[in-house]
């Protein structure tokens, strides 16, 4: 249980409408947090606003786009009013899946955008109450695809490489004021968009996870940071962090090939 006494009463999930940040959304309504729920499908946010509202929760839903510019206004204003205990950082995509030099530099920038840039933009909004309070959490979602390069997720890899390190920094930054931060890495999970994707979860020795499961993970493992890597997977973390990069590298390449149904 994530006690609401220990971050405050109302929880922030970006990308909290549907898989991992839907059941994000609902663990943490059953634990008796109050929810703001970010996300932009209108459709999935408010079932997903529906399903904690009948747990006794309250819930205020902003269906935003996070690449729009002015989306972190929109944020502000909408919760202004609130202590806000927690921030998840649920959203983080990969919009582009073109060769480098292949791709729009303005694609390029909408997967830094959305994966750094919003990220950033909430961590310190949030953060900075947190630390004058001397109390909140922090979970930012991450990827095993930051551990290592990939074709056609350069620009991916690179910005969840970069997330990783960033909350290592900010754990350091925040441990001594209360605030608890935590980098959930996630493998392959089963969630909507990985499915409308369409990879192929049945590739021998593939872990898949739950996004049940791993949200638990992340919440129980909330005051244990910097790191965290989910379900069965830190064999492969570990494996994808050795030294020998270009043999690390290749095998990852045909892994992440025949994941994707590719030769």
């Amino acid at each position: 249980m994530t006690d609401p006494g220990r971050y405050g009463p109302w929880a922030v999930i970006a990308g909290g409408s549907e898989g991992v940040g839907a059941e994000f959304a609902a663990q943490l309504a059953s634990d008796g947090f109050n929810l703001v729920l970010i996300a932009r499908k209108p459709a999935p946010l408010n079932e997903t606003a529906r399903r904690c509202r009948d747990m006794g929760a309250q819930i205020r839903t902003i269906a935003a786009d996070l690449l729009d510019t002015q989306a972190i206004t929109h944020i502000v204003a909408e919760t202004a009013d609130l202590e806000a205990g927690l921030l998840i950082y649920n959203a983080g995509a990969n919009t582009c899946r073109e060769q480098f030099l292949d791709a729009d530099l303005a694609a390029i920038q909408k997967v830094i955008d959305l994966n750094v840039t919003r990220m950033l933009e909430l961590v310190q909004h949030f953060g900075r109450p947190m630390r004058e309070r001397r109390r909140g959490g922090i979970i930012l979602v991450g990827s095993l695809a930051g551990t290592y390069g990939s074709m056609q997720q350069s620009a991916y890899a690179g910005v969840k490489a970069f997330g990783r390190v960033f909350a290592e920094s900010l754990w350091l930054e925040l441990r001594d004021y209360g605030v608890d931060v935590l980098e959930l890495i996630l493998g392959v999970t089963r969630t909507p968009a990985m499915e409308r994707a369409g990879l192929n979860f049945t590739v021998p020795g593939l872990v898949v996870s739950e996004p049940a499961d791993v949200a638990r993970e992340g919440l129980q493992n909330l005051p244990n940071g910097p790191v965290l890597v989910a379900g069965d997977n830190a064999a492969a973390a570990r494996w994808g962090s050795g030294p020998d990069r270009a043999a690390i590298v290749l095998g990852a390449h045909d892994r992440v090939q025949a994941l994707l149904g590719q030769k």
